[in-house]
């Protein structure tokens, strides 16, 4: 009769098990071992040993197998990380039985942020290496991730004026009061001790709306100082945007950075500007969404010669009459100098003016508004119909005659399932909708580490199900660059 299987505690094995029979042939801890094995560490820019004084440290090697690993795992603290390395066996496995503990773990993430992010590209090559990225098709977007600071404990401006002014007012009465009684009793006046506290109140409420006028903003955290106030899964939230520009064919980010700007209207071409010093070139065609349709970046892409169709947000809803007389059906003819509208009337230089962008534009005005037949169509202005012609008109008309082609539309159309598939793995799959870290500096070294482990794991499919097998094995092979046997 056969026994149920049980747990043997007191089991004696004649010979040791043997540390590398604790994972799979084919299991992602080795891809990650021969990913980091094959990179040139000093030459990334990481920490080295100096000195054969003292106990042993850890390898920046060890260390940067077990973020990676955490990141792979959707471990992102480093106690969380410290405890795996104890309880994980494929972790126990890549560390070969060490477990650094979370302040090893945190002093290699703070002095070698930069190297981080570095890996992300080394990443790149490998698979560039392998032909997984194509430069056919690319797409740009961006992403609010909330910052590690709530809005307790915030400074904004409307709220800090009145506390200043309640507090002034308070500390003037008191003073006055105080002033009156020790005069009369004594002759002399002290500021008291309660009232000394209200001053320094004072002076850093002053202090605070200082830093935001240096800053521009009316919203700050002074936890974290660089976090901007945005619109962050439907409330307004302190955050960080973070971009990434997805490869079609492979569905791996090919660009990242993270930047504290609410707008994604000016970052058009830096991210473009990161694929090219990547991948050594843009692809073929990059699409946007409407947040990208800055003119000032569509010229700037266009003298890079970077082939880009940005969604201008201009509606094209044929029911709606009135957009027949919508501004982008109006011809500027330089050289009459004149606005023609659909109608085929001349609307006239009026004046130059500066717009709330920070760029000055030319006002064309119709003065045939009385007798115009479908003034009600065209505008509710009293004065009958302007236009302003930017800098930039030229470029916009040019996207508005490339979108006109049906085929550069349908690329246009594919977007949405290029990149936020990007997105939707880094905040469900990966389980990441919120920073840990504080500070620019740190959060675009956590981006770079989401983004080069969110390119891993597509990468290790590669390794794992394709042409990196080896045609005489049933595992993969372990070395993974360029020229690797």
């Amino acid at each position: 009769m056969s026994q149920e299987i049980r747990a043997k505690y007191d089991q004696v094995y004649m010979l040791p098990p043997s540390v590398e029979d604790w994972v799979k042939k084919d299991h992602p801890a080795r891809f990650l071992r021969a990913f980091v094995d094959e990179l040139d560490l000093g030459g990334l820019g990481f920490k080295q040993r100096q000195s054969e004084d003292g106990r042993p440290s850890y390898g920046p090697d060890l260390l940067l197998k077990v973020w990676l690993y955490g990141y792979l795992q959707r471990i992102y603290s480093t106690r969380s990380l410290e405890r795996a390395c104890r309880e994980h066996m494929s972790l126990i496995w890549l560390t070969g039985m060490h477990a650094p503990d979370h302040n090893t773990l945190w002093r290699f993430w703070r002095d070698n942020r930069e190297p981080l992010r570095r890996v992300f590209g080394q990443a790149m090559k490998v698979a560039l290496s392998w032909g997984m990225v194509g430069l056919v098709l690319h797409a740009v977007d961006g992403t609010k991730i909330r910052a590690d600071v709530s809005k307790k404990g915030a400074w904004h401006r409307d709220s800090l004026l009145k506390l200043e002014d309640s507090v002034k007012e308070a500390l003037d009465e008191a003073e006055r009061q105080v002033e009156s009684s020790e005069i009369e009793e004594v002759g002399e006046y002290q500021l008291p001790e309660a009232l000394q506290a209200e001053e320094s109140l004072r002076q850093a409420i002053h202090n605070a709306i200082e830093e935001l006028d240096q800053t521009q903003q009316n919203h700050l955290h002074p936890s974290d100082m660089e976090a901007r106030m945005m619109l962050c899964e439907e409330r307004k939230s302190f955050a960080y945007n973070a971009q990434v520009v997805a490869d079609e064919a492979s569905g791996l980010v090919v660009a990242q950075d993270v930047f504290n700007k609410q707008s994604d209207a000016h970052l058009l071409t830096p991210m473009l500007d990161e694929v090219k010093r990547t991948l050594g070139q843009t692809a073929d065609h990059t699409v946007a969404d409407a947040g990208y349709s800055s003119g000032q970046e569509l010229l700037k892409a266009e003298a890079a010669n970077y082939e880009v169709l940005v969604n201008l947000g201009e509606g094209t809803n044929p029911i709606e009459k009135r957009r027949d007389y919508h501004s982008a059906n109006f011809t500027y003819d330089a050289t009459r100098n004149v606005c023609v509208c659909p109608q085929g009337q001349d609307l006239r230089f009026e004046r130059n003016k500066w717009n709330r962008r920070g760029y000055i534009v030319a006002v064309y005005r119709c003065h045939n508004g009385k007798e115009c037949p479908v003034r009600h169509l065209c505008t509710r202005d009293p004065r009958s119909r302007m236009i302003e012609v930017a800098p930039y008109h030229q470029v916009l008309v040019r996207q508005r005659q490339k979108q006109k082609d049906g085929q550069l539309m349908g690329l246009l159309k594919k977007r949405k399932s290029i990149v936020e598939m990007v997105f939707a793995a880094v905040k469900q799959r990966m389980g990441f909708r919120r920073w840990t870290v504080r500070g620019l500096a740190s959060v675009r070294t956590q981006w770079a580490l989401l983004c080069t482990a969110h390119n891993l794991s597509k990468m290790y499919d590669v390794w794992l199900n394709r042409e990196y097998r080896h045609s005489n094995s049933q595992t993969p092979p372990v070395r993974l660059l360029v020229g690797a046997s």
